[in-house]
């Protein structure tokens, strides 16, 4: 195997940013590609075999540009890249990074960070309703949120309408105490959060007062028709199928919905259906009616959150596999002790 060396010139100005803080980008972009690298005088020095080495130079490329064009690398942009490199997709995080949706408060522009969110927004722009599924730290309802404010923003919609059902996760927490909007805050709490973030409390409180902006529960949408409204629905596995229908016949002209919603979290009692699971078998060959799938791959919070939900996701697909074969005879049912049967 033949050792090469690649050379990159990375600006001064962006050389903490891409190699992290004590260089700890560099040390795990060695540890993905087994090659070694030396920062010196403005420069990067890449030893290792020849294909490992070309593909730690295009990561490092990729986070250059990243940081050319404003952004503040961060160790899940450093792991997508990586991940994306061995499919040979890395270049298309800088074309992402292009699509900046809107701007919250403090300026921070909101864009999708990976092909998953990209794919999700691409969806939210062409159809009238779209579901977005997928695990928790994915950005289904901040993307979702943040689509819905440029187009109130930019006047195509006249109002916008939050909704989510009133259930507990997996708690009973009684009479809570106070009027009806106490009462349904703390389960629409999320929400209002991304909304200061985005909009600005005074912002958000001026238009809730004048009805442009509303947020209840997904109760209270029943013999309502919602016209020219940008509705999302949020938590949508917690619906049973009765109430899904309810809320997709709703919909008026020009209306456009998103759904959000994790069928791995369900707070449904035992036995009981989800709305979401039976929405997504019924509508799936409608027209105009998108469907985006998110994975761990699109997690875009803390690294951590990210490999709790891969350790989740393959505990259950284990847990499946073990179920199939018991169901199939001849093996151990999953939890027993097959020494007892004996």
């Amino acid at each position: 195997m033949s050792i090469t060396e690649k050379i990159l010139d990375v600006p001064s100005e962006h050389a903490q940013n891409v190699f992290g803080q004590f260089d700890a980008y560099i040390k795990k972009i060695e540890r993905a590609f087994q090659v070694t690298v030396i920062a010196r005088d403005g420069g990067l020095k890449i030893i290792g075999p020849e294909g490992s080495a070309a593909k730690a130079r295009k990561v490092f490329e990729q986070l250059v540009e990243l940081s050319k064009r404003g952004n503040i690398i961060g160790e899940q942009n450093v792991d997508y890249i990586i991940a994306l490199s061995f499919e040979e997709k890395e270049e298309a995080v800088v074309e992402i990074d292009k699509d900046c949706i809107c701007h919250t408060i403090n300026g921070k522009p909101i864009k999708p960070k990976t092909l998953g969110q990209k794919q999700y927004v691409d969806q939210i722009r062409e159809k009238m309703i779209v579901f977005g599924i997928g695990p928790a730290g994915t950005g289904k309802t901040y993307l979702a949120m943040a689509m819905a404010i440029k187009a109130f923003k930019d006047e195509e919609v006249g109002r916008i309408i939050l909704t989510r059902p009133a259930i507990e996760a997996g708690e009973k927490l009684g009479f809570l105490p106070g009027d009806l909007q106490s009462k349904v805050d703390p389960y629409l709490r999320p929400l209002y959060d991304a909304l200061y973030q985005i909009m600005g409390s005074e912002s958000f409180m001026k238009n809730m007062e004048k009805g442009l902006i509303e947020v209840a529960p997904l109760a209270y949408m029943r013999g309502r028709t919602l016209d020219n409204a940008y509705i999302i629905l949020d938590e949508a596995q917690n619906t049973t199928p009765a109430q899904m229908k309810m809320f997709l016949t709703r919909i008026g002209f020009g209306s456009k919905v998103i759904i959000t919603g994790d069928m791995t979290q369900k707070d449904l009692p035992s036995g009981t259906k989800s709305g979401l699971d039976i929405a997504v078998r019924v509508l799936k060959k409608v027209e105009d009616i998108g469907f985006s799938y998110l994975t761990s791959k699109d997690v875009v919070r803390h690294p951590l959150v990210q490999k709790i939900v891969q350790a989740y996701e393959e505990y259950e697909q284990n847990t499946m596999k073990k179920t199939d074969r018991y169901r199939s005879g001849g093996r151990t049912k999953p939890g027993s002790n097959p020494e007892k049967t004996r």
